[in-house]
Parts: structure tokens; C-alpha cells; sequence
């Protein structure tokens, strides 16, 4: 009877021991799993949109005029650059004289008329009238020297990284009266450059 309580115990010890090995077991399976992982990186940088005009000899839309009579033409050179990273949609002139106002800006048929030229090459002469060895276009066709919002056209800067070479021309019609006789405005000239079309990259 002795031998069989032994064994008997035995057995019991032994069945528990295997429960506590099958319970170690199951646990590590709940708590374990094949994994994978990756990552990536994207760098992302906005585009610049920039429009610039030209200084000293590259711009003389800021030397003054004088002495204008009736039937005058006045010519100014001036680059328009590109020198932002992105492509443009269109570039807009605004012109303005502000408080400066005069018969000059103000009256559309005999006051001061507007008409821009771009080259392809830059204008050639030392003093007005200029002229083009290359290719001119007209970027804004003849019209009141004040106004608002006005496309030009045949504008190669609107690819980044281009420049243009434009001859701005302000004429005093020869219909201007005794009216006009001492008359002065200050016109400001505004180009506003405008992002190509969205697209998708």
C-alpha cells in the first residue's frame, strides 16, 4: 500500500508539471506574432513665384520726362524678369497716377497712350527711338496709360529663368488742346505675376 500512495503522488506531481508547461506555452502564443514593418521619407518644398524689373540702364521707366508737347513720344527700356522656380499663368500691368491726376491720366482719348514692345534681343541706341535686331512683339497694344489689370502678351518670362526686354512708349496725342499746357502726373507702373495652372505631380 505504501508503493501505491508513492506512486500515486507521483503522478499527481507530474500531471501538474505538465499543466504549468502547457500554460507557459499558451501565453507565449497569445503575446507573439511574425511582424514586418518599412518607412519612407518625402521631402516636400513649395514653389517661389517672383517677377522682378530691372535697375540702372535696365530700367528707365523712373527717369522723369519734361517739356512733352502734343504728338511727343516717350520711350523707356525696361527688363521684366522671371527669377522665381515656377512658370507663370499670365503676367497684369496696373497703372496709376493717384493724387497726381491731371488732363494727362485722366482724359482716355487725348490724354497720354500707353503701348508696350518686348525684343528678343536687347534694344539697341543710346537714346530713344530704339530699335530691335531681333524679333518685336507687342505686349499691350495702344491704349489710356492708366488702367487696371491689363494682360500682356508674347511674354517670354513666364517660364522661370527668363527675361524680357520691353520698350515702353507713353505718347501725347496731337489732338491734346491748350488744356494740357503745364499739366504733370506721376504714373506708377505695377506687374503682378500670377502661378502657372495647378497640376498634378
Amino acid at each position: 500500500m505504501a508503493i501505491t500512495l508513492k506512486t500515486t503522488s507521483g503522478k499527481i506531481l507530474a500531471s501538474v508539471a505538465l499543466l504549468g508547461t502547457a500554460a507557459a506555452v499558451a501565453g507565449m502564443g497569445t503575446y507573439g506574432a511574425f511582424t514586418s514593418s518599412t518607412s519612407a521619407s518625402q521631402a516636400v518644398t513649395a514653389g517661389t513665384v517672383t517677377i522682378a524689373l530691372g535697375t540702372g540702364a535696365n530700367n528707365t521707366l523712373n527717369v522723369p520726362v519734361a517739356g512733352l508737347l502734343p504728338g511727343d513720344k516717350v520711350e523707356k527700356l525696361v527688363t521684366l524678369a522671371n527669377t522665381g522656380n515656377s512658370d507663370l499663368n499670365n503676367v497684369t500691368l496696373t497703372t496709376s497716377a493717384g493724387a497726381t491726376g491731371s488732363l494727362l491720366t485722366t482724359d482716355v482719348t487725348n490724354g497720354l497712350q500707353l503701348t508696350i514692345e518686348n525684343c528678343s534681343v536687347a534694344w539697341t541706341g543710346s537714346a530713344a527711338p530704339y530699335n530691335c535686331a531681333g524679333t518685336k512683339t507687342t505686349v499691350l497694344a495702344s491704349g489710356p496709360v492708366i488702367a487696371a489689370n491689363k494682360v500682356l502678351n508674347n511674354l517670354t518670362s513666364l517660364t522661370s529663368t527668363k527675361t524680357d526686354n520691353l520698350k515702353v512708349t507713353t505718347t501725347l496725342p496731337g489732338t491734346a488742346n491748350n488744356d494740357f499746357q503745364g499739366a504733370t502726373s506721376t504714373i506708377g507702373f505695377s506687374f503682378t505675376g500670377t502661378q502657372r495652372t495647378e497640376t498634378t505631380k
